[in-house]
C-alpha cells in the first residue's frame, strides 16, 4: 500500500492565508513526500512565508514565477502556473529517485482538515478505478460555514489528490481556461472515475466580495465558450443559476459567455475536449 503522494500550491499575493495552509498541511496524519509552493510574482509577505516554511519543513521546496500580473487571475494564467509547477515536483522526484503515487493540489486560500489526504487515499484503496477526487469546498458566509450542494463526479478543483496513474494518462495539465475541468474530463475520457467526498472537509478561508462573486461568474461563462460548451447546454447552466443565490450569477455567467461569442476568443484546441463538452448536455438528459 502506498500512500505517498507530492503536493502543489499555487500563491499569489497569500500572505494572510498560506500559513494557515502551512500549519494545515504540517499537520497532516499522512504528510506529503514534497511540496512544492509556487509563488507567482506576490508582493506581499508571500516569498518571506515560504522561506520560513523551507526552513522549518524540509519536504517543501518552492519556485519563483517573475508574473507582472498584479491580479488574481483563474483562467489561462493559472494554468500556466499549475503546468510549470507539477512540472518541476515531478522533474525534482525523478532527478531524486523519490517515489509517489498520488499528486495532489490545494490552492493557498484553502485549509484542509488534519485527515484530509489520508480520508481520500482511502477512497482510492477501495475503487482501483478512481482517479481523481476532492472534497466539495466549504466557504464562509457571515458567521455560518456554507457546504455547497454538487454534482457527486465534480470535485473541487481547489483541492484534489490525483492518482499517479491517471495524471500520467492524461498528459498532465493542460494549458486552458479552465485547467481542473479540462484534467477531469481527460480522465473520464480514459475510463477514470472522478468523485467529490463530502466527508472530506475543506475550507475557503478567503471570503469574496459580491464583486468577485460577479467576477468568478464572468469567468465561468467564458470558460462555457472557450471549453466549447453546446448552447443548449449553456442556457440551462444559465437558467439553473437564475434561481440561485446570489441571482446575478445567471446575468453575470450569460454576459460572460456572450462577450466571449461576440469576440470570438480562441476556444480550446484540443479536438477530444472540445467535442466533450460539446456533448456534454446530453448526459442531463
Amino acid at each position: 500500500m502506498n500512500r505517498r503522494y507530492i503536493l502543489v500550491t499555487a500563491a499569489k499575493n497569500e500572505g494572510e492565508n498560506l500559513p494557515k495552509l502551512i500549519q494545515a498541511v504540517a499537520e497532516q496524519t499522512i504528510k506529503p513526500v514534497l511540496w512544492v509552493i509556487a509563488d507567482d510574482g506576490s508582493t506581499d509577505n508571500t516569498p518571506e512565508i515560504i522561506k520560513e516554511a523551507m526552513r522549518k519543513y524540509k519536504w517543501i521546496q518552492s519556485i519563483r514565477l517573475n508574473s507582472k500580473n498584479n491580479i488574481r487571475d483563474i483562467g489561462i494564467h493559472l494554468s500556466w502556473v499549475m503546468m510549470k509547477v507539477t512540472k518541476f515536483a515531478t522533474e525534482y522526484c525523478k532527478a531524486r529517485k523519490i517515489d509517489y503515487e498520488y499528486v495532489g493540489n490545494v490552492d493557498g486560500d484553502i485549509i484542509i482538515e488534519r485527515a484530509f489526504f489520508e480520508k481520500l487515499m482511502k477512497e482510492f484503496e477501495k475503487d482501483p478505478k478512481l482517479g481523481i477526487a476532492g472534497s466539495g469546498t466549504q466557504y464562509v458566509k457571515g458567521d455560518k460555514i456554507i457546504q455547497p450542494k454538487g454534482n457527486e463526479e465534480e470535485p473541487s478543483g481547489g483541492d484534489m489528490l490525483i492518482r499517479r496513474e491517471c495524471f500520467e494518462d492524461c498528459g498532465g495539465i493542460q494549458l486552458s481556461c479552465c485547467w481542473d475541468s479540462v484534467l477531469k474530463a481527460k480522465a473520464r475520457l480514459r475510463g477514470w472515475k472522478t468523485k467529490r467526498f463530502e466527508h472530506v472537509k475543506a475550507l475557503e478561508t478567503r471570503i469574496p466580495g459580491s464583486e468577485n462573486y460577479w467576477k468568478r461568474a464572468i469567468h465561468t461563462g467564458r470558460s462555457a465558450y472557450q471549453l466549447n460548451l453546446h448552447p443548449l447546454h449553456v442556457m440551462i447552466r444559465f437558467l439553473k443559476m437564475l434561481f440561485k443565490k446570489p441571482h446575478y450569477w445567471g446575468i453575470a455567467f450569460i454576459l460572460g459567455y456572450l462577450l466571449s461569442l461576440i469576440k470570438r476568443e480562441e476556444q480550446i484546441k484540443d479536438e477530444e475536449i472540445r467535442n466533450y463538452f460539446w456533448n456534454k448536455w446530453k448526459k442531463y438528459l
